[in-house]
C-alpha cells in the first residue's frame, strides 16, 4: 500500500497486522478518488473503520486540511498513528479508538461537518443505512461533500436516504462495491 497522489505520493503505508481488516487496494483507491475528484482545496475528511488510515491519508495528501480516523481495533489505531508519522500528518489528524457509532454521536454533538466521509465497515457488519441516516440528520456532510461507502457486492444500498442520494455505484469485484452519496440538489 502507498499514497497514490498528492504531496505524499509514493509514501509506503503499513497494513494492519493480521486478518481483522482488509485494506482498500491501491487500484480501488485510485479509481474512487478519480470519481470523487482527484484533488481538494481544504475541507475535512472522516475515515470510519479506518484500518490502516489509507483513505483519510490519501485525502490529506490530495489537499484536505484535516482528517478524523476511527477504528476500535488497537492494532489498527497503532497502524494509523505509524502511517500518520510516516506521512508527517500527525498534526492534521485526530484518531479515535472507539466504535464508529459512538464517534458519530460525539461528532454530531460537536456539530462537525466533513467534505469527505469514508465508510468501510467489515462486510458482515452492514451499518451503512443507519450511519447514512445519522449523518443526514446531523447535517455532517457539507453541501458539496461526498460519502464513499464500501460494501459487499451482495448488498444493495438505497438510492436515497433522507436528503442523501446515491450518485454512483461502482462494482470492483465479486466481493467489493462502492456507493457514492451526496446531498440531492432538489428535495422530493
Amino acid at each position: 500500500m502507498r499514497v497514490i497522489s498528492g504531496e505524499r505520493k509514493g509514501t509506503r503505508l503499513k497494513a494492519v497486522p493480521g486478518t481483522a481488516t482488509r485494506p482498500t487496494t491501491d487500484k480501488v483507491k485510485e479509481s474512487l478518488f478519480n470519481i470523487i475528484g482527484p484533488y481538494f482545496s481544504g475541507g475535512k475528511a472522516l475515515d470510519l473503520y479506518a484500518g490502516s488510515g489509507g483513505l483519510g491519508i490519501e485525502a490529506l495528501s490530495r489537499g484536505c486540511d484535516e482528517a478524523v480516523f476511527v477504528d476500535r481495533q488497537p492494532k489498527a489505531v497503532q497502524t494509523i498513528q505509524e502511517n500518520l508519522r510516516a506521512t508527517h500528518y500527525e498534526k492534521k489528524a485526530n484518531v479515535y479508538r472507539q466504535d464508529a457509532k459512538s464517534v458519530l454521536e460525539q461528532l454530531r454533538a460537536q456539530k462537525e461537518q466533513f467534505k469527505l466521509i469514508f465508510m468501510d465497515p467489515p462486510y458482515h457488519a452492514e451499518e451503512h443505512e443507519a450511519f447514512l441516516r445519522l449523518i443526514d440528520e446531523a447535517d455532517m456532510l457539507i453541501d458539496v461533500g461526498v460519502i464513499v461507502c464500501e460494501h459487499g457486492s451482495d448488498v444493495t444500498l438505497p438510492e436515497r436516504i433522507g436528503r442523501l442520494e446515491r450518485i454512483k455505484e461502482q462494482r470492483y469485484s465479486e466481493v467489493i462495491t462502492i456507493s457514492f452519496y451526496e446531498y440531492a440538489s432538489i428535495e422530493e
